[in-house]
């Protein structure tokens, strides 16, 4: 059981310096031990109270690493039910299944896997990792798939057979990896412990009902284990959605330790049908998949997912911005136009797109608005003139070009007078178009007028 509030603050160090961002040293050690902070903020904290409290302090579903450098992608660490109530922080890890038994998709998959990303929004959206099945249950032919995934690829591997040697082969043949082993039963359970403490891999729990999966859990906490992940069977849609539910609540709402750790499922075995795949692995996403395993990475079954995974993931309370400063589009010179708008950061990527499509090379200032839209900033005063002007005088556009003209979007034509006035004698303001499809055509105006 976990230490309780007071238990916690007795071992701070008392000093209220709001540096963890809570206004008291008790506040922060009751979010500690409600497993809504973590012990990392507290700068002050002494080794040996980091060590008392580690346990107390850990989210209440435990975190797992698999992959290599760049490749590694982390999953679980958890902390709400509910991506409202906070967020939810470590996206789901999307995997594909190879098999010994289909040696001729091995290349392709693993050719997705590796090459395959989306940009959306800034952000390179791709696949994590793959699913090694020993599904001939042929102790040859699985290490050569082991091997050949190994050599192929720095993503997390997932290794899986009903053989413990061979499994064993396999982890010794991946030692000094990030990787796991599929899977320990209650009857397996403390084979696998010591594996994970020689190889120092991440273990699977399978078990047909939550009581065998806590049974596991239980023995895999008592021998301090703390990456592990839970697969509740190779079960239809139904009743894996209400086994990754009840897990959640039960290490949530009742700090159940032996249950705290990520799930994997597996929509490969529940349809073969690749478009039915991705639908079952968008619910799973949504509730509460660690993993999802699919058959296949194709690229269309892989973006929605991606995008799916994307918005589940992304802060509610906090929009996507874009840093304020000046972007280059199209290597602009001392007579390109400049543009200003807000951080919000689709705004920034439609606007910069059509910008792009214009071919006119231009100035983008984007200025910190707080993650809002235009007119939303508008309407609440982050993006009106006396607070436009003073960010282009500071932001250095001035020295970049050699006329004193700016483009402001045409939903706020108001402001253009008051914003030249804040701007001083000699600038220009000019009413952009009030839409981002408009710009490409307002542009190549723009360009052959001043030419």
């Amino acid at each position: 059981m976990g230490l309780t509030g007071i238990q916690i603050y007795k071992l701070l160090p008392q000093t209220n310096c709001k540096d963890c961002g809570e206004p008291t040293c008790l506040a922060f050690a009751m979010k500690l031990a409600a497993g809504k902070a973590e012990l990392a903020k507290c700068p002050f904290v002494s080794e040996e109270a980091k060590g008392k409290l580690a346990e107390a302090s850990a989210p209440p579903i435990r975190d797992v690493v698999l992959g290599q450098g760049a490749d590694a992608h982390k999953v679980g660490g958890e902390i709400v039910k509910y991506r409202h109530e906070k967020t939810f922080v470590n996206p789901t890890g999307i995997a594909v299944a190879l098999s010994n038994a289909n040696p001729g998709a091995v290349d392709q998959e693993l050719k997705w896997l590796n090459e395959t990303g989306f940009e959306r929004v800034g952000l390179i959206l791709k696949p994590s990792y793959a699913f090694l099945w020993d599904e001939k249950k042929d102790h040859a032919s699985f290490l050569d798939l082991v091997k050949k995934a190994a050599a192929g690829t720095e993503k997390g591997l997932i290794v899986a057979s009903e053989s413990f040697d061979t499994l064993k082969a396999a982890a010794e043949a991946l030692k000094g990896k990030k990787f796991a082993v599929h899977a320990a039963t209650v009857a397996t359970a403390d084979a696998f412990v010591q594996l994970a403490k020689d190889t120092g891999c991440a273990v699977v729990a399978k078990g047909d009902t939550l009581d065998e999966l806590a049974a596991i859990g239980e023995k895999f906490v008592a021998a301090g284990l703390k990456e592990v992940l839970l697969d509740t069977g190779w079960k239809g849609l139904r009743d894996t959605l209400s086994a990754n539910i009840a897990i959640r609540r039960a290490a949530l709402d009742k700090k159940v330790r032996a249950v705290g750790f990520p799930t994997i499922a597996f929509p490969c075995a529940m349809t073969q049908d690749k478009t039915l795949q991705a639908a079952y692995a968008a619910l799973l996403i949504d509730k509460y998949a660690g993993v999802v395993v699919l058959g296949s990475l194709d690229p269309a079954v892989t973006l929605p997912l991606l995008v799916n995974r994307l918005n589940i993931y992304t802060d509610p309370q906090r929009p996507m911005t874009m840093d304020q400063k000046i972007y280059e589009i199209g290597a602009p010179g001392p007579k390109s136009p400049v543009i200003i708008t807000t951080n919000f950061a689709l705004t920034y990527f439609v606007v910069s797109a059509e910008v792009e499509g214009s071919r006119v090379p231009t100035w983008l200032l984007i200025m910190d608005t707080e993650g809002m839209s235009v007119l939303t900033a508008w309407s609440a005063g982050k993006f009106v003139a006396d607070a436009m002007a003073p960010f282009v005088k500071k932001i250095g556009i001035a020295d970049k070009i050699a006329h004193q003209k700016i483009i402001i979007p045409g939903y706020v034509a108001q402001l253009s007078g008051e914003f030249q006035e804040e701007l001083g004698e000699g600038w220009e303001v000019i009413i952009g178009p009030r839409e981002a499809a408009d710009i490409p055509k307002f542009l190549k105006a723009y360009a052959a007028k001043a030419a």
